[in-house]
């Protein structure tokens, strides 16, 4: 579910329903620790990302600098 969608949801009308008032400023509180979570989600993949690429990096640099003591075989 995203912000937008809990911003925008419709409620059917009733008699004697829920206060509209309180349920959009539930939506829109709801919407808004929505937005920080997806937020923070794409920071913690781009951190992912690039401690995933530096990690990648020093095993080629180490596996390029490091000879096998057995000389490569088991």
């Amino acid at each position: 579910m995203t912000p937008h969608e809990v911003r925008t949801h419709e409620f059917p009308p009733r008699r004697r329903g829920l206060d509209p008032l309180l349920v959009r400023q539930f939506q829109a509180r709801l919407a808004d620790e929505l937005a920080a979570l997806h937020q923070e989600m794409r920071a913690l993949a781009e951190e992912n990302d690039r401690i995933t690429r530096a990690l990648r990096d020093w095993q080629a640099r180490h596996a390029r600098q490091c000879r096998p003591a057995n000389g490569g075989r088991w």
